[in-house]
This record gives C-alpha cells, structure tokens and sequence, in this order.
C-alpha cells in the first residue's frame, strides 16, 4: 500500500490499467469482468472500423471494441498479440481491445481531476477526469462513453 493511500481520509478507488498507443488509461475495477487474449476473432459484415468483430468466451457472444481505432490512432504493427479487458453493459459482454494490461493500482478520489483542457480531444470524450501519476498521466475511462459507439453505429 502506498502512503498516499495509508493517509487519505476519503475513499478509494481501484484501475486496471491498460496501455493504447502509449498512453495509460485506467478503467475502473468495477467495470472489469476478466482479461483475456482474443482468438477466432470473427470480423462483423458492415460494422463500423471500431468494431474488431465478435467472439465466443466461455459460451456468452462478446463484442471486440478495438480501442485503437477507436481513439482515432493508427493500427499497432509491433508484432504482439494484443490483449482484451472484458466489460459489462446493460447485460451485453463487450471487450475493449488493448494493447497491453498493466497493474491494478488503488488511488485516492481526491487525486482524480477534471479532463484538462489541452487533453486529446479523441480521449477527452472517452475520459472521466485523470489521475496525475510519477511522470505520467492515466486516462480515467468512462466505459458508457466508449460503449457508445454502438448506437452511433447502428445510425450510421
């Protein structure tokens, strides 16, 4: 536990944390049902670029969001397989398409700020506030803002 944690008086809250392009995102614990490497990725006929496609996890019909195209940046050709965090919404199993997953870290409420004003505005939109961490920036992301896509798609 680290002492920030030790002595805050308020709550606090628990992040996966994911990488995309670099950037450090957090996702709140809550949200997360599983981790998993995608296989048999099944590409949907006319979706959206942002949908990677379908998949079977242990019997349920999951969505593959690709998080990449989703934040607007370009395909990863590093040559690793990347990795899916699992997440819920209103019943529907969806997995956000990420680089890599990193660690679970427990961070006071009171430390997490606004979006500020100078944040990509491709993550402001997805964001709900930051957490100024030793030399770099974690993304809060609203998982309901990045599910969004799907209603926006079926209009399209």
């Amino acid at each position: 536990m680290t002492s920030k944690t030790e002595t805050s008086e308020g709550t606090v809250a628990e992040y996966v944390t994911a990488v995309i392009g670099g950037q450090l995102f957090g996702l709140p614990i809550s949200r997360v049902q599983d981790v998993f490497m995608p296989e048999r990725l099944t590409r949907v006929p006319l979706s959206s670029s942002e949908i990677a496609g379908v998949l079977n996890l242990r019997g349920r019909i999951v969505t593959v969001v690709n998080m990449r195209a989703r934040l607007g940046l370009p395909k990863n050709d590093d040559g690793k397989a990347p990795m899916a965090v699992g997440v819920d919404l209103r019943g529907e199993s969806y997995g956000l398409l990420i680089d890599q997953i990193g660690e679970v870290l427990k961070l006071p409420d009171e430390g997490r700020e606004e979006n500020p004003v100078n944040l990509d505005p491709r993550m402001a939109k997805l964001a709900g506030g930051v957490h100024r961490l030793d030399g770099q920036l974690m993304v809060v992301l609203d998982v309901d803002r990045v599910l969004e896509i799907s209603s926006d798609m079926l209009a399209a």
